[in-house]
């Protein structure tokens, strides 16, 4: 597929997803959402890809939905924009329960989906510059898509108000608060990313996709339920080749197959 609105590029175990459309801070609208939902299955379907790095073009990460498209959409049926809005929240869920971990680089600020689609992704590391919004309200509708993935990631209590009020976050706010990992200097920001690819992918690629699994097991089931899931996990991975291997690499003080310099 060849992607008008994105930029798909693979260098050796890592992929990366860049939203283009500097001119428009990066804007959602259908198109973006179709090549993104897109792209991300395709990297999830690549056996070689360990990593995927999702990023805007520009200096702004995402600034949510397109104008143009908000305008359009707002002239919709309700059918229209219930399949609007459904392909959006497919876009999400897919990203946030890959098997590979997805790095967001937050180059700016991030609105609306554009803040929906660094929360689903498993490290979220930005430029200390950034300002996110989730301030729909103030024209009258709500970031429904999005309230799982906010409730997950700071609480009630701040996610409350915040997305009753409208207010804007700012990148040390947001760390403080958990709604992203790292608030970094913009020229630090491709520093800390590739730190953190490094300590990624000296891991094992089979533990990396069961622990995210085993993340969203656990937080849909209750205690009782989730017990024998977790012993089962512990006993399969410890006699998996890759569990062997990373065992016996650890007690002889080497570096396993799978970790990547």
């Amino acid at each position: 597929m060849i992607y008008q609105t994105i930029k798909y590029t693979q260098k050796k175990n890592i992929c990366k997803i860049t939203i283009n459309r500097p001119e428009v801070r990066n804007a959602l609208n259908s198109l973006v959402v179709n090549e993104l939902y897109d792209a991300f299955s395709k990297a999830e379907k690549d056996e070689n890809i360990r990593l995927v790095i999702l990023s805007g073009e520009g200096k702004s990460f995402c600034a949510g939905a397109d104008l143009k498209w908000l305008g359009e959409v707002a002239d919709f049926s309700y059918e229209q924009n219930y399949d609007e809005s459904y392909k959006l929240v497919k876009l999400l869920y897919l990203i946030h329960d890959l098997s590979k971990p997805v790095i967001a680089r937050v180059n700016g600020s991030a609105v609306g989906g554009g803040v929906g689609l660094m929360l689903v992704s498993d490290i979220i590391i930005a430029d200390d510059e950034s300002l996110f919004g989730i301030s729909e309200v103030s024209i009258g509708i709500v970031p429904a898509a999005i309230v799982p993935f906010i409730l997950n990631r700071i609480g009630e209590t701040k996610a409350r108000e915040y997305l009753i009020t409208g207010e804007r976050i700012n990148a040390k706010t947001a760390q403080e608060i958990g709604l992203i990992n790292y608030a970094v200097k913009r020229e630090l920001l491709d520093k800390k990313v590739n730190t953190t690819v490094d300590l990624i992918l000296g891991n094992g690629p089979n533990a990396l996709r069961i622990v995210k699994s085993m993340i969203n097991i656990i937080k849909k089931s209750g205690n009782e339920e989730h017990l024998d899931y977790i012993a089962q996990t512990i006993a399969e991975l410890r006699i998996s080749l890759e569990g062997q291997e990373g065992m016996r690499a650890f007690l002889s003080k080497t570096k396993p197959s799978w970790a990547i310099k």
